[in-house]
């Protein structure tokens, strides 16, 4: 076993030096350094996109008027990796029933909260929410239910149309994708995303 351990640390070690030797006869070359610079760029931009921003697109018209179908927003990754979302962010996460799918809401009911929704006003833990980012409320009534562990309500800010955690339940912890930062698209309407 340790034999094969051993042989396993110098094979690999013989391959780095073969590499490490390829690439300075490469280097000689002219079109190298452009072509490790591309290589460079598009390994790093996977990483950002990975694990830092993303651009999504906002799919339907549920959060009019904050947001409008078709508009861009940058999305922040890094936040939820340090801390939990806040009641008000809106967030981009995959649709539970299609986790192929993102969907762009705003976070109304955080683990072990109770919301219930009176002739369309919100109530989160028996206290009205304040939400003047509402413009058209639904008259609808929906609970009282309890968020579970791990999970969030969401809902868009266009009431009567948005489809949301009334409709498909709730958002489970592991689809966040990240916060809405900045909106993008279209130039006239670049702003902070609230």
């Amino acid at each position: 076993m340790k034999e094969k351990l051993e042989g396993g640390i110098l094979w690999i070690k013989d391959k780095i030096y073969f590499i490490l030797a390829k690439r300075q006869e490469l280097r000689k070359k002219e079109w190298y350094d452009f072509v490790e610079t591309i290589l460079f760029a598009f390994i790093l931009a996977f990483l950002i996109k990975s694990f830092i921003l993303q651009i999504s697109y906002i799919p339907t018209g549920s959060m009019i008027p904050t947001l409008n179908d078709g508009e861009a927003v940058l999305v922040v990754r890094i936040p939820y990796y340090f801390r939990e979302p806040e009641r008000g962010e809106i967030i981009v996460f995959k649709y539970p029933l299609d986790p192929s799918k993102e969907y762009v809401k705003r976070l109304i009911g955080l683990p072990g909260d109770t919301v219930e929704i009176k002739q369309g006003n919100v109530y989160v833990n028996g206290k009205l929410l304040e939400e003047n980012y509402v413009k058209r409320k639904s008259d609808d009534n929906h609970g009282p239910i309890k968020v579970p562990k791990d999970s969030y309500f969401v809902l868009g800010d266009n009431r009567p149309v948005s489809v949301d955690s009334r409709y498909w339940g709730f958002v489970p912890k592991k689809n966040l994708v990240g916060k809405a930062l900045l909106l993008l698209w279209p130039p006239q309407r670049i702003q902070i995303v609230q």
